[in-house]
C-alpha cells in the first residue's frame, strides 16, 4: 500500500468517528425522551397495581387479569397505527411535510373505525373471566375493572396516532411531558377513586380503571395540542387543512400496520395467556406473576423507547436516501438496549427483595417472586435486542417478519413448553416463565439475523 492510499484510509477513519458520534448523539436525542415516555406509560400500570395492593392479592391479581384480557385487543388497535412510524418518518426524512400531515389524518380515521369494533370484542370476551379454575373474587373484581377501562379505548388510540406523528417529525419531548404529567393525574385519580377521598365513594379496583380512563383522555388532548402547535409553526394549521379519507393511504397504512398489530397481539397475548394460566394456580401465584410481569415490562420500556427511536432514525435515513446511516442506526440502537438490559438483569439477580417490596410485603410473594425474577434476569438482554430489532425493521417497512418470528417463538414454542412445565411437570409459575424465556431467546436470535441480512443486502451502500 502506498503512502497516498494509507493517508486516504486514515482520513476516512478520522471523519468516520465524528460522524458516528454525531449519529449516536442524534439517536440518543430521540431515544432518551421516548424511553422516558415508555417508562411513564408503564409507570401508570405500576401505580395502578401498587395502589390496589393494599386491597390484597385478589385485587392485584384482578388488575393483572383485567389488563391481560383488555390490552391484547386494544393494543391491536395501537399496532395498526405503528405503520405511521414508517410513513411519517420516511416522509419527514424526504422533507415531504404535507405527507406527514396526511398520514396522521388517515391514522385518526383508522382509529375511529377500529374503536367500536374493539370495544365490542372486549365486551364479548368477558366470559373468559368465569373460566373454570379462576378464583371467584378475582373474577368479579376483574369484570368490573375491565368494564370501565373499555371506555378509554378511543382516547388510547388517538393518543397512539398523535404520538407516532410527533415521534416521526422528531418532536419527542412533548410526549415525555405528556406521560409524566399524566402519571400525576393517574396517581391522584387512584387515591381519590380507589379509597374514596375528597367526598368520592370508595370504588376499589373500579376506581383504578376510572382514573386510567381520565388519564388517557388527558394524554390524547395534550398531544392534539402539540401536533396543532407543530403544524401551526410551519404555517399549515392542523385542522384548517385536515385531509379527507384517502383510501390509498389507508391501505398503505394497513399494509404496514396489520402485521405490526398482529406482532403486538402475539407478544402481548402471549403474556396475557401466561397470566390466564397463572390464574389457574392460586391468588398468591397470580399476584406474584403480575408483580414480576410488571418488573419485566418496566425494564422493557427502555428498549421499547429505543425501538421507537430506531424506527424513526432508520426511517429518516431511508427517506433521505442514506442507507448506510440507516444500517448504523439500527445496530447502535440494538447495542444501547443490550447495555441497559444487562444492568436490569444484574438488578433482578442481586436485589430481588427491594424490587418486589415496591409492590408487596407478603412473605409468600417475596419468596416466590425472587425465584421468578432470577428467571426473568436470564432473558433481559434478549428481550431488549428483539424489541429494538423489531423497531429498526419497522423503519424500513418490514413488519411481516417480526410477526412471524413472534408467532413461532411464543405460540409454537414458548407457551406450549411453559404450559407443559407448569401443569404437566408440576413446576408451577416457574415453568411458565421458563417457556417465555425460551421464546424471547429464539425471537431475539432470529430478528438479529434478519437485521444483519437486511444490512448486508437492502441497506448496502
Amino acid at each position: 500500500m502506498d503512502s497516498a492510499a494509507a493517508e486516504d484510509i486514515f482520513d476516512q477513519q478520522e471523519t468516520a468517528a465524528p460522524r458516528r458520534r454525531d449519529e449516536l448523539r442524534a439517536l440518543l436525542a430521540l431515544a432518551v425522551p421516548v424511553a422516558l415516555s415508555e417508562i411513564g406509560w408503564m409507570t401508570m400500570t405500576v401505580v395502578d397495581v401498587v395502589m390496589v395492593g393494599k386491597l390484597g392479592p385478589a385485587a392485584i391479581g384482578a388488575v393483572g387479569l383485567g389488563n391481560a384480557i383488555y390490552y391484547a385487543p386494544s393494543l391491536f388497535g395501537i399496532g395498526l397505527l405503528l405503520g405511521l412510524d414508517t410513513l411519517v418518518a420516511q416522509a419527514f426524512g424526504a422533507r415531504k411535510f404535507d405527507e406527514c400531515h396526511r398520514a396522521l389524518a388517515q391514522g385518526i380515521y383508522l382509529a375511529l373505525a377500529c374503536t367500536p369494533l374493539l370495544m365490542l370484542f372486549i365486551y364479548a370476551v368477558q366470559p373468559l373471566f368465569s373460566a373454570r379454575g379462576v378464583d371467584p373474587v378475582v373474577r368479579d373484581y376483574a369484570r368490573s375493572y375491565i368494564t370501565i377501562l373499555n371506555w378509554g379505548t378511543f382516547p388510547l388510540l388517538a393518543y397512539g396516532a398523535f404520538r407516532r406523528y410527533l415521534q416521526g417529525v422528531g418532536r419527542v419531548r412533548p410526549i415525555t411531558f405528556t406521560l409524566i404529567s399524566a402519571n400525576l393525574i393517574n396517581l391522584a385519580g387512584n387515591w381519590i377513586f380507589i379509597y374514596g377521598k375528597l367526598g368520592m365513594p370508595a370504588l376499589g379496583v373500579r376506581g383504578s380503571a376510572l382514573s386510567t380512563v381520565f388519564s388517557r383522555v388527558y394524554m390524547a388532548v395534550v398531544l392534539v395540542f402539540f401536533a396543532w402547535q407543530n403544524e401551526r409553526r410551519r404555517g399549515h394549521p392542523l385542522f384548517a387543512h385536515w385531509p379527507a379519507p384517502q383510501w390509498d393511504r389507508i391501505r398503505a397504512l394497513l399494509k404496514l400496520g396489520l402485521p405490526a398489530a398482529a406482532q403486538v397481539v402475539l407478544e402481548v397475548g402471549a403474556f396475557g395467556a401466561a397470566t390466564i394460566m397463572a390464574a389457574r394456580l392460586d391468588p398468591v401465584a397470580l399476584a406474584t406473576h403480575e408483580i414480576v410481569l410488571n418488573c419485566a415490562a418496566y425494564t422493557y420500556m427502555v428498549p421499547l423507547g429505543i425501538s421507537a427511536a430506531a424506527a424513526v432514525a432508520v426511517g429518516h435515513a431511508v427517506g433521505a436516501g442514506n442507507k448506510a446511516r440507516a444500517r448504523r442506526a439500527g445496530w447502535m440502537a440494538i447495542a444501547l438496549a443490550a447495555g441497559f438490559m444487562s444492568v436490569a438483569a444484574a438488578t433482578f439477580l442481586l436485589l430481588p427483595r427491594p424490587v418486589l417490596e415496591i409492590y408487596s410485603h407478603d412473605g409468600r410473594i417475596l419468596v416466590l417472586g425472587a425465584h421468578i425474577l432470577a428467571i426473568v434476569a436470564a432473558f433481559q438482554i434478549f428481550d431488549g435486542a428483539q424489541g429494538v430489532a423489531t423497531g429498526a425493521l419497522r423503519g424500513i417497512g418490514d413488519t411481516r417478519f417480526p410477526m412471524l418470528a413472534n408467532f413461532v417463538g411464543y405460540w409454537a414454542m414458548g407457551l406450549p413448553l411453559g404450559a407443559w412445565l407448569c401443569f404437566g411437570m408440576h413446576m408451577g409459575l416457574a415453568g411458565l416463565w421458563i417457556g417465555l424465556t425460551l421464546a424471547l431467546i429464539t425471537i431475539a436470535a432470529v430478528l438479529a439475523l434478519r437485521w444483519s441480512s437486511v444490512g448486508n443486502k437492502e441497506l448496502a451502500g
